[in-house]
Parts: structure tokens; sequence; C-alpha cells
């Protein structure tokens, strides 16, 4: 009976041995292993109409660039995550595991085998792609210009003003929220107000339509007064950024009625280019319980005259600066982080303290890369009490060995609040809500 038992067992062992074998025998493949992988780190960015240089959807557009995607994936240069995780750990950290590089490392390795063809993901992301949208599902509602500009290829950067007019049936809770184009690559930054105007003796349509702010039709701008009496938000798109969602019982309501005022700053381009912007709203039928709101520090914000010292960036200087400003609201809870500087920025630090001495740290950029910025979303509310002084560092190389210096040779660059792309800007912009008990255990839902 004891040997009966032993043999069972030694059998068992050996079936179950086999069986772990073939399973690691068997090659990953795309659909099943890999196009999971790379839908939901790189297709973001890799897809028409976003800046990255060609799309990583199809099994095709992945097994074409195999040996390529193997060296960067390995080296961690893609997909790109600048933030320092030591410092904060983020919610939409797109950087791959270990396990993930391995996956993807042995299908290239095996010959990128395709495995049983299942296209239904590939075909939802290419409707989504088609429809200018990065997020989980169709928008409900897309403002875009009314006509095609053309930024010309003259290589002067334009800041461009764009009214889009709007009127729905009823107002709207809003879900997420994302900037579309259909040419992100000649785009520095976009911001967009959304302004309600529910008298209808205001009339949305009589006013131009668009304005060059640096140019002779910028006085024009002043015809659009009327409508910013308020605003029920305010966002933006930078490269790399994704789209901006909100946990359950968080967001903002889109009015019924007014207009959108849409900011586009092309860069320098060489050939003449067109593109078509707006923006994408995703609506939800939940109830918004706490309404988000956002702030601007730094450059173009709050504190702009007190960066110390004053921004000035000598030529062939490395240069850092410091912002310190008060939480003078009721204690709030954090959502987002969105930093920002142009080409010269070499590291970025943003963080919280309190009067018992405590810090709060907020985000961290060791190696700034002006290409690949982020609106970082935390997993868990951050704390930020009335009275904590944010504080804000940034470094910047004007320097020639700098290879994203726009000046060769290095030249003067300052931070004046026009926004160019040769000149600098050091501003951290924070999503938040008004503070309510229970959040120290809450994490959010993000989509």
């Amino acid at each position: 009976m004891i040997f009966n038992k032993v043999k069972a067992s030694i059998l068992w062992l050996v079936v179950v041995y086999l069986g772990v074998s073939e399973g690691f025998s068997q090659s990953v493949t795309f659909y099943k292993d890999v196009q999971p992988i790379v839908h939901a780190n790189c297709a973001v960015c890799h897809r028409p109409g976003e800046a990255a240089p060609f799309s990583l959807i199809t099994y095709e557009d992945v097994s074409k660039r195999a040996k390529f995607i193997r060296k960067v994936v390995s080296i961690r240069y893609m997909p790109p995550w600048k933030a320092d995780d030591h410092y904060v750990d983020f919610a939409n950290n797109r950087s791959l595991s270990e396990q993930e590089i391995a996956t993807i490392v042995a299908w290239i390795d095996a010959g990128t085998p395709k495995g049983k063809e299942d296209k239904k993901a590939e075909k939802a992301l290419l409707e989504r792609t088609n429809a200018g949208t990065a997020y989980a599902r169709k928008p409900d509602l897309t403002l875009k210009m009314s006509e095609a500009f053309v930024q010309k290829g003259d290589g002067k950067e334009r800041f461009m003003m764009f009214k889009v007019p709007f009127e729905l049936p009823k107002g709207a809770n809003v879900e997420a929220i994302e900037f579309t184009s259909n040419n992100k690559k000649i785009i520095h930054h976009a911001n967009y107000a959304i302004h309600p105007v529910e008298d209808t003796a205001i009339n949305l349509y009589n006013t131009v339509n668009v304005v060059d702010l640096n140019g002779e039709s910028a006085s024009q701008y002043y015809q659009w007064v009327k409508y910013k009496k308020e605003m029920a938000y305010y966002g933006g798109w930078i490269p790399g950024a994704t789209y901006e969602t909100y946990p359950a019982d968080m967001g903002w309501e889109m009015p019924r009625r007014g207009v959108m005022l849409l900011t586009v700053h092309y860069g320098p381009s060489a050939l003449d280019a067109e593109s078509i912007n707006g923006v994408n709203f995703f609506f939800k039928d939940t109830p918004i319980e706490r309404k988000v709101k956002v702030i601007s520090l730094g450059s173009g914000g709050i504190g702009e005259k007190d960066i110390t010292p004053p921004f000035m960036i000598f030529a062939n200087e490395v240069k850092s600066f410091t912002l310190k400003v008060a939480n003078n609201q009721p204690d709030v809870s954090l959502l987002y982080a969105w930093p920002h500087m142009h080409q010269l920025g070499k590291s970025f630090k943003a963080y919280a303290t309190q009067a018992s001495g405590d810090t709060i740290p907020l985000v961290r950029i060791p190696a700034w890369d002006f290409r690949w910025q982020e609106i970082y979303r935390y997993p868990k509310p951050v704390l930020l009490p009335k009275g904590a002084v944010v504080h804000i560092e940034g470094t910047y190389d004007n320097t020639a060995d700098n290879p994203m210096n726009p000046h060769n040779p290095p030249q003067l660059v300052l931070s004046d609040g026009n926004m160019r792309s040769d000149q600098e800007m050091m501003t951290l912009i924070l999503m938040y809500v008004e503070r309510k008990p229970g959040d120290d255990t809450l994490t959010f839902d993000w989509e």
C-alpha cells in the first residue's frame, strides 16, 4: 500500500513537471502575450496623429520593427517614463516591468510568432484612433476648430487662439477630457478654457473665430472678453501627455452653452503643415460630489515674479531656480501634478513643507526631456494642508553640451510669460479637490 502511494506521488510529480516544462517550452505569441503590453504602454503615442514617428497597433506594425523594439525596451529607453518612482509612485506609470520586457524579448527571439489571430482589440483601438482618442471609448462630444490651420514652413512659431462655440441640449458631468489633433508633431503645447455663457443675449457666433496672438489680428482678441466672465475648467496638452480623467464621484460640469477658447502654440516648421485641433469630452451619468479645480504655479501662473533668482539664464550657464508658494486655501487633496519646462530643462523637483517640518513629495524629474512630459496621476489623494508651502526647484542647461538647446551658439534666455519655445518656463500645475474626511484611506479608481 505504501509502495503504491509513493509510486502514485512520483507519477503525479512527473506529470506536473512535464506540464510545467511544456508550458515553459511554448513560445509567447503576439496576440496572446505581446499585443496587450504594446497597446497599453506604446500605442498611446505610437498611433496616427500623435507625436511618435510610427504606429504600433497591428502585428505588422510591431513585427517589422522587432529588432529596434528589442533594443529600446531592453535598455528602458522606451516607453519613456521620466518621473523618479522612488520619490513618488504614480498610477499612470507606463514603464515596463521586468516580466513585460522579458515577454517582449522572448517573443522577438522566438521569431515574432503571431499565434492564434485575434483582431478584436486591434480593431477597437483602430476605431478609437480614427475617432482621435486614446481613451477607452469614443468621445461623447468633440469641439474642434471651424477650419484647418496651416502652419507655414517659414521657421516661425505662432500662438494661435481659436474660438469654438457650443450649445448643448443640457449640461453634462465630465468624466475625462483629451486634446485631439491630426498632427501633434508641429505643436509645442495647447491650452483650452471652457467658458459658460448662459445669457442668450450674447451672440456666440458674431465674433472672429481665430486670432494670431503675435500678429496683426491680436487686437481682435478683445471681441471675446464678453465670453470670459466665468470659467468652468482649464486644461491642456504637452508632448508626451495623455488624457485627463477623474475618479467616480469627481469631475466638473460642462455648461450647456458657451465657448471654448483653444490656444495652440505651433513650433517652427520647415514645411507647410495643416492641423485640425480640438478637445474630446467624455460624460458620465453619476453625480459629481467633488469638483476638480486647477491651479498653476510659477511661469505663467501664481508666483511667476517670485522665482529666485530672477529668471535669466546667460549663455554657457547651468543655473538653478526656486519658487515657494504657500497654500492659503483650505486643505486640499491633490489628484495630478503637471510639471513643465522647455528644452533647456535639466531637472525638476516639487515638494511641500508643513509647519511641523514634514515634507510632502510631489514630483521629481531627474533628467528632464521636453519630448516626454506627462500629467502625473497620484494613486491616492496627496494632502496639501492649508499653510503648507509648495517648493519648486528647476535646473537649466544653457550650454552647447545640451543637444536640445534651441540656440547655437547659446544665447541669453528669459522667462517673460510669452511661452516661446526658445525661451523658458518653470511651471507646476496641480489638479485638486477640497479635502474630505476619509481621504487618508481612499485609493483613486482611475480609468
